[in-house]
Parts: C-alpha cells; structure tokens; sequence
C-alpha cells in the first residue's frame, strides 16, 4: 500500500539564491549611483555655462585687432577656465583646471603642467570615456574644436587621432605651434578600467 511522503518539516522549499540577490542589489546600487552621477553633471553644466556666458558677455574675450590679452591666469582645482564645443560631433562641454575625479565627473579637466588657453605651446584636457567624451570615438581629422576662455576664442583643427598606453605622456609635451590634446580611456566600451588611452591632436588655426 502506498503512503504518501511528507516534507519534512522546517526545510524550506526553495533555496534563497543568495548569489544573485547581492549581483541585483549591487545593480542596483551602481545604476543609482550613475543616475545621480548624471543628474549632478547636467545641473553643473547649466549653472556654469550661464555663469560662464554672463562672464564673458560683461567681459568680452579678445579677437583680432582688439586690446592684447591679459595673461592666463591658472584657476583654483576644480575651478571654471572655459568651454569646449565640437560643432560635428554635437558635444560642447565646460572646462574645469584639474582632472581629479571630482572634476572629470561634472566637466572635462585641463592638465595640470600644460599650456593654458591663450598661452603658446600643448594645451592638455582629459575626460571620461563613458560621459562627455563618448562622441570623440567618432572624431575626424579636419574636425573643428573651438576652445573659449576669458582670454579669447580659439579654433582648431584636428590632425590625428591615436591609441597610447598610459604612462605615454610625451603626447603632453610641448610642441612646436600651437596645439590642442584630448584625452580619454580607451576602448570606449571597454568595462573596467580602460588599459589605453586614446589621443585626439589638433592644431591651431
């Protein structure tokens, strides 16, 4: 005769997949965090192009045949130096002095020890592979870039684009004219810590 089985009481039915509950909450956690990551970004970015608009309004940057430039003046870290637009590639974004974490999550950052906008010679500016400078995967050479400090507006041309390692900073030294260098992580849909760096070299004029 047959009996039927019982379960045997106080085990459960079906095991917690504790695994995959920390992976989720972990999800979770992380696309918050870029939510708020981006949030912050896009108010920093209409504050301070309003801001930056108003200054350069009530103090007109240079052009030709106005009064000489007063010299570049190095702004605190994280400090607002100007904004830079790629008409092509849609991307304008301000320009913070540093590239520290905290800068490059709200704007793109002027490195350290290179030239400043209206000074002679490499000026240098970095920025996130997965914001701001996304669009650069798409960059040409003949693109223009304008770059606009209190100093004036100046225009460039990109030359070439090439792939370095990380500690290949003679891209940064200074050159014989005037130059512009981006700088981003590279594969831009690399996940983790990118293992290259991508370089976008443009020359003034």
């Amino acid at each position: 005769m047959w009996r039927r089985r019982r379960h045997s009481s106080g085990r459960p039915a079906r095991a917690v997949n504790w695994a995959a509950l920390g992976f989720t909450s972990i999800g979770i956690v992380c696309l918050g965090y870029y939510c708020w990551a981006w949030v912050e970004a896009g108010l920093y970015e209409r504050q301070e192009t309003r801001a930056f608009e108003a200054r350069i309004r009530w103090g007109a940057p240079y052009g030709k045949g106005s009064i000489p430039p007063p010299a570049a003046l190095v702004p605190e870290d994280g400090g607002l130096l100007g904004k830079l637009e790629i008409p092509r590639l849609r991307l304008s974004v301000m320009v913070v002095e540093g590239v520290d974490s905290g800068d490059l999550r709200k704007a793109v950052g002027h490195i350290p020890g290179t030239s400043l906008p209206g000074e002679a010679g490499n000026v240098g500016i970095a920025g996130h592979r997965d914001t701001y400078f996304r669009p650069l995967s798409s960059i040409h050479p003949g693109d223009k870039i304008t770059l606009t400090s209190m100093q004036g507006r100046f225009t460039y041309r990109v030359v070439s684009t090439e792939i370095v390692g990380p500690d290949d900073v003679q891209v940064l030294n200074p050159t014989g004219r005037n130059t512009l260098t981006l700088v981003t992580c590279f594969p831009f849909y690399y996940v983790g810590p990118a293992p290259k760096r991508f370089i976008v070299r443009a020359a003034a004029g």
